[in-house]
């Protein structure tokens, strides 16, 4: 979310700053929970590796024992079912957290968006962020599905201003309601001076 989105609609100093301080705490939010992500996966990469490292050692001390040769190639399947759904989870959770933190300021629920998203066709890059495939969906949904985004452009004022005045327009402080009266007043006296009544 930009300031300048903020200011184009007329708010207050104040306002935006509280707004913008709201917002920073969700993005905030979002990469603390991505760190965590990274680090619990990176947690799980290192036990990964030191299971690697053990059955190279167990597979060494198993020559020559037939029974121990069967028991390590059990091992060393489930440690390839193991290790590829790692894989599968470490790349979903990374395309996860890489689709939230770009949609993060644009839409108004990012879980909601990445369920409408074919994860397949992003790519996600080694810095984290997505490389491609991301923008083209963005711009289908906004055409099909508007009402999920952040409006980009502000708002335009209506006609009616509620109190106050925007210096050098020329306008006063008049409310809808008492410009509402004003007009009724106007019409009752061209009315009382109407000779064909």
């Amino acid at each position: 979310m930009k300031r300048d989105f903020l200011e184009g609609l007329g708010l207050e100093k104040e306002a935006i700053d509280k707004i913008m301080a709201e917002h920073g705490k969700t993005v905030e939010a979002q990469k603390q929970k991505a760190n965590e992500l990274s680090s619990s996966l990176d947690d799980l990469k290192k036990q990964l590796d030191a299971r690697d490292a053990d059955l190279k050692d167990l597979k060494k001390k198993a020559e020559g024992n037939e029974e121990l040769q069967t028991k390590f190639a059990d091992l060393e399947k489930q440690y390839k079912v193991d290790k590829e759904a790692y894989e599968t989870k470490l790349k979903d959770a990374q395309l996860a957290s890489a689709v939230k933190l770009a949609l993060a300021g644009k839409v108004h629920d990012a879980d909601l968006v990445s369920t409408l998203l074919d994860k397949a066709t992003i790519e996600v890059g080694e810095d984290g962020s997505v490389k491609k495939g991301l923008d083209e969906q963005i711009k289908t949904l906004k055409e099909s599905k508007p009402f999920l985004f952040v409006p980009e452009q502000p708002a335009k004022p209506s006609g009616f201003r509620v109190g106050g005045t925007k210096p050098g327009t020329g306008t006063t402080d008049e409310t809808p309601g008492s410009l509402f009266a004003k007009q009724a007043n106007e019409a009752a006296k061209v009315s009382e001076n109407n000779p064909w009544k």
